[in-house]
């Protein structure tokens, strides 16, 4: 079987992260051949899967101008490909593809009326037109694919929901052997962040600064903790600058800035910037408790990352985390920042450990994820032929 995975829309962390797990085990398939759809300024990472074949695609700059491509000018290179099968990987799919079609759909914000509110609030008014905008194709793309596929049971569900079509749950996974892989140590200044800390109580949220993982919640907490430790001093380490410009996407950072100044909370927030993905483990095993307020989510592969590193989470009580977790977190209602204060308090207790289940890390694995995804493109190819 052809594979041609779309990967146009991977420009960000999550699509990324999302490549590097699964391309290694779609490399290793005797049974399949694979063409993938990648920015050009991204392929000389993954170039040396010689199994792998790249379409020749130059930049695009916007999602509207990469809509527009998929619609026209994909179709031909699929045809050209001689591809079986089309995975489109960036949550819009082709309105009429040629070959069988699977969407993976991983953008919670289309669906979240917690994002719509937060950005009317924020006098987001340009971001919230975008939003809607785009939210209109996604929810048409789920009807144009012949079936979709969500990273969680529980934004599988809200999918469906919103489309009132069967969406599939195939579970994002964990390579522990390639997460813990590289051994090389951090960043000089980063080590040395988190040395400064050493008397102090680490904690530490994964993400660049976006408003669905709600940093101001976050934020509001740090004050609160800071005064029921009686002296012992609280670190929140962030893996982003609060500044503009600073991180992918257009969302402004100045409402969390005022807070760090309001709250007098300048020391506790330390902006250590982003930490490359093959030294995250090192930056886990440094701290002392993950902690993360997000209203939106549809895996968060940071908690599953956080407990494979021995991590005490913290976590917003969101279907999500709490079909990721289970047991192996405690939760808070998502904008209260005095039950995150009273969580983390109770976390970083002595006898908290028993709160703390140990997470079934092994069923999250991607080369599952990597054969139910083969799996139900050959169905669906085997279904276009017999028909």
């Amino acid at each position: 079987m052809h594979i041609f995975l779309n990967a146009l829309g991977a420009s960000t962390a999550s699509g990324l992260t999302y490549l590097r797990n699964v391309l290694p085990h779609l490399a290793s398939r005797r049974d399949v051949r694979t063409t993938v759809a990648l920015s050009s300024r991204l392929q000389p990472e993954f170039r040396r899967f010689g199994e792998i074949a790249f379409a020749d695609i130059s930049d695009l700059p916007g999602a509207a101008h990469r809509f527009w491509f998929e619609q026209r000018r994909l179709p031909v290179l699929v045809r050209e490909s001689r591809a079986d099968m089309l995975i489109s990987a960036g949550n819009f799919a082709l309105r009429n593809s040629l070959v069988s079609q699977i969407l993976l759909s991983g953008n919670s914000l289309y669906t979240s009326a917690d994002f719509y509110r937060d950005l009317l609030a924020r006098r987001e008014y340009g971001m919230w037109l975008d939003t809607r905008a785009k939210a209109f194709f996604a929810k048409k793309s789920v009807l144009w694919a012949d079936c979709t596929v969500a990273p969680s049971r529980a934004f599988a569900d809200e999918l469906q929901r919103w489309t009132g079509k069967t969406v599939f749950a195939i579970h994002h996974g964990f390579d522990r052997e390639i997460f813990f892989s590289d051994q090389s140590p951090l960043p000089v200044q980063i080590q040395c962040k988190l040395d400064s800390a050493k008397d102090a109580l680490k904690l530490l949220h994964v993400s660049h600064y976006n408003y669905f993982r709600n940093f101001e919640t976050l934020l509001q907490a740090i004050p609160l903790v800071r005064e029921k430790l009686a002296g012992q001093k609280v670190r929140l380490f962030l893996t982003c600058k609060l500044q503009e410009g600073q991180n992918p996407g257009s969302y402004r950072t100045s409402s969390a800035l005022r807070l760090v100044e309001q709250l007098g909370i300048r020391d506790e927030v330390v902006e250590l910037g982003a930490v490359p993905y093959s030294q995250l483990h090192h930056l886990y095993g440094g701290c002392d408790l993950y902690v993360t307020a997000s209203y939106a989510e549809t895996f968060a592969h940071p908690v599953v990352e956080a407990r494979a590193c021995g991590l005490k989470v913290v976590a917003s009580d969101i279907p999500v985390h709490r079909e990721v977790c289970g047991d192996a977190a405690l939760y808070f209602s998502r904008f209260s920042p005095q039950e995150l204060a009273e969580r983390i308090l109770q976390a970083a207790s002595d006898y908290s450990t028993r709160h703390f289940s140990a997470i079934s890390i092994e069923r999250f694995s991607w080369k599952n994820h990597v054969e139910k995804i083969i799996a139900l493109a050959a169905g669906l190819v085997q279904g276009r032929m017999a028909a």
